[in-house]
């Protein structure tokens, strides 16, 4: 299967309107009714996907100065095709000056037998902000992972602001501390165009500053929902800018 989803959100009238929003299964956008000056769109999965042999390719332009979310709605299961055929999925961002886009995938689930390739590639205004999060999962319940590839390549006014290329899967390589050290799941939480941070660090998650305005948080933990509670800790170390939500009650900046 091959699929072409594309979001264009621009400012008129003080608000973020959706210009263009056209959807192809399985990558369907829904947009939610809003009362703000900010537009908000679900991404949902209408089939199951991605399979072995599924290119996706999902675009988004933010124009100068508007305000986008984009959040998913489930969990995404990379599944085996036939004659052990991989699959592929690209994320393509545009922020225009002033603009501000947050994208908010849910959990990734890499099955058994898998091969997955991910890539997101942002490009940004040196004005823009741009968050995103993503969290990789190695196998249901029970389950030894396939196989992924996740890249993110992220420019700022032109800059390089982050390249980075993660390939999991390998148990031998899983298990080195150099890698994931044995833990089963890998959580990244990126923010362009905020404040300056200095390097942190906790166990199983680190703060780590880019070279412009911004941060990426990293986090191992075995399961999803510790991943975010590490997401949280590291959140406690920068303020509450760019509509990042508290750790929550549970979680301790210094425990």
């Amino acid at each position: 299967m091959k699929a072409h989803a594309r979001l264009v959100a621009e400012v008129a009238g003080g608000r973020t309107v959706l210009r263009e929003l056209k959807s192809m299964a399985p990558l369907t956008l829904v947009p939610r009714r809003t009362s703000g000056p900010a537009a908000q769109v679900h991404l949902v999965n209408s089939a199951t996907s991605p399979l072995g042999g599924d290119e996706l390719v999902l675009e988004v332009c933010v124009g100068p100065g508007a305000d986008l979310r984009l959040s998913g709605v489930a969990a995404t299961l990379a599944l085996p095709g036939p004659a052990a055929a991989a699959s592929r999925s690209s994320v393509r961002v545009e922020v225009g000056a002033g603009g501000s886009l947050a994208y908010l995938p849910e959990p990734t689930v890499v099955t058994a037998r898998a091969r997955h390739t991910a890539e997101l590639v942002a490009i940004l205004d040196e004005t823009a902000r741009f968050r995103t999060r993503e969290v990789l999962v190695l196998g249901r319940a029970g389950e030894a992972p396939g196989r992924l590839t996740t890249s993110q390549r992220v420019t700022s006014g032109g800059r390089p602001v982050l390249d980075q290329t993660l390939t999991v899967g390998d148990p031998g390589l899983d298990a080195s501390a150099a890698v994931l050290a044995g833990r089963r799941v890998l959580a990244t939480e990126l923010l362009v165009g905020d404040e300056v941070v200095e390097p942190s660090s906790g166990d199983w998650w680190a703060v780590t500053p880019l070279p412009v305005a911004g941060y990426l948080i990293t986090a191992l933990a075995p399961d999803a929902v510790t991943a975010e509670e590490l997401l949280g800790r590291g959140r406690c170390h920068r303020s509450l800018a760019f509509g990042v939500a508290p750790p929550g009650p549970n979680v301790s900046c210094y425990g």
